[in-house]
């Protein structure tokens, strides 16, 4: 038996991000009047795009919430009727000008699976080369990184994103 939703209250509601206070019923009869959650109504997608020299294509992105600039790679949305692979396309493309060839898709999982549905994608591919500008509102720069340096990067503590370390983990672990 698993725990189920006995009622639901809406407290904010958005495309982006939903957030309920729901009753919820435990298998072990337990019954928990306000069960946080947040709702995601979009899966999202990371992109770990390889060159030719083996580098990994990076952006510099704007951060309002942590007030900040991170380095991580391309990741976004998936919009309705797209699978991980077509999103990651598309969001290489808007986020750094680079067209991708032989998208393929290595590994689903959810970031906080006590508190929210969201569900992360990550998808491997390579480059076929810059077609277009980037986004500048919200890429400052594009980059390509070596692995050397990434991973000098992560044991610096120096890429902060959770869908790319998570993503950038995988890729390393060769999946």
């Amino acid at each position: 038996m698993l725990p189920k939703r006995l009622s639901r209250k809406t407290i904010y509601e958005s495309k982006w991000v939903n957030l309920y206070a729901d009753k919820v019923l435990f298998p072990d009869g337990r019954i928990i009047g306000k069960h946080h959650m947040l709702d995601f109504p979009k899966q999202a997608v990371a992109a770990v795009v390889e060159n030719n020299k083996g580098e990994i294509l990076f952006v510099h992105s704007y951060r309002y919430t942590t007030n900040s600039v991170e380095w991580e790679i391309p990741a976004g949305g998936i919009e309705a009727g797209e699978t991980p692979c077509m999103a990651a396309k598309r969001e290489v493309l808007e986020e750094t000008g680079y067209d991708i060839t032989e998208p393929d898709f290595i590994y689903s999982y959810n970031p906080s699976n006590g508190m929210s549905n969201q569900v992360f994608n990550i998808v491997k591919s390579s480059t076929l080369g810059i077609v277009s500008d980037f986004d500048k509102n919200e890429v400052k720069e594009v980059k390509w990184i070596s692995v050397k340096e990434i991973k000098r990067m992560i044991k610096d503590n120096k890429i902060k994103d959770g869908l790319s370390l998570t993503a950038l983990m995988l890729y390393l672990l060769k999946l």
